[in-house]
């Protein structure tokens, strides 16, 4: 089994759901993201998600695009992105997913990029802004190198690409909880359930929810129905908040712990 797949059999068989951070790779320095990397896997993420800095992030709300501009000031490329994930794996194996836009990864060239990306151990890749042919492309790819490709559908997808997508896909499905870019807010998308069990007709895969998530009631709440709630801009925010405080990685571990909700939750997900 591959990591993704012995995170989610083991959430599967503890009857919860699983904490999926997404931090941007480089932000604000190569060093850093190593040690936020830790810091999540300490607190609990099941999953991590590593955003490849863009200078056009158009699915991105504010808060990501200043991350990303942030990395991209720092210097951080791919092979930086590949040198931080092997440092990460001498002491975790929580899987990595590389979240990016199609361009940074074309520009590198895609079987370089598959290598490189499993030598290092990365999990899985989801790209924003591909579909259908070209998504398929990728995911075939991927796949004799033992990468997953991770889809998202949202709450417009219809049923017919619902099913192309979701037969392109492995290790889980990403709903987005609504339509525009990323960003927190106050209360969670009712979308976000109804495009769940849509979903659950055409895959047997797990589903994580993101786009929004940002407090432990709202995790709670996306687990009840969902397999896994993906949090990025709540986190990426407090990243920027404290850069210049010298108790940074208190400051971020401290705020991770109270995202995480400590409750059991048998029973729950419909």
């Amino acid at each position: 089994m591959s990591r993704l797949e012995k995170v989610f059999a083991k959430l599967k068989s503890e009857l919860r759901g699983g904490f999926i951070p997404f931090i941007s790779a480089g932000d604000p320095s190569a060093e850093k993201t190593l040690e936020i990397l830790t810091i999540l896997a300490d607190c609990g993420a099941d999953v991590i998600e590593l955003g490849v800095p863009f200078s056009d992030p158009m699915a991105d709300g504010p808060v990501i695009q200043a991350s990303s501009q942030r990395a991209l000031k720092a210097g951080t490329d791919l092979p930086t992105i590949f040198r931080i994930v092997r440092d990460f794996r001498q002491s975790s194996e929580v899987p990595i997913v590389l979240f990016s836009y199609m361009n940074p990864l074309l520009s590198y060239g895609l079987t370089r990029l598959a290598n490189q990306a499993a030598q290092a151990g990365i999990d899985a890749v989801l790209v924003t802004d591909v579909i259908d042919d070209a998504a398929a492309e990728l995911s075939q790819n991927f796949r004799p190198y033992g990468i997953d490709y991770i889809s998202l559908v949202a709450p417009t997808t219809t049923d017919e690409r619902l099913a192309a997508i979701c037969s392109n896909s492995s290790g889980f499905i990403y709903a987005v909880s609504r339509t525009g870019v990323t960003g927190v807010q106050s209360e969670p998308s009712s979308a976000a359930e109804k495009l769940v069990l849509r979903t659950r007709r055409f895959t047997a895969l797990p589903i994580a929810v993101g786009f929004g998530i940002s407090s432990a009631e709202q995790i709670a709440e996306v687990w009840r129905y969902a397999d896994a709630a993906v949090v990025g801009s709540a986190i990426v925010a407090e990243i920027e908040r404290s850069l210049d405080e010298s108790d940074f990685n208190k400051r971020i571990e401290s705020f991770v712990r109270k995202l995480v909700p400590q409750i059991a939750k048998p029973g729950q997900r419909a």
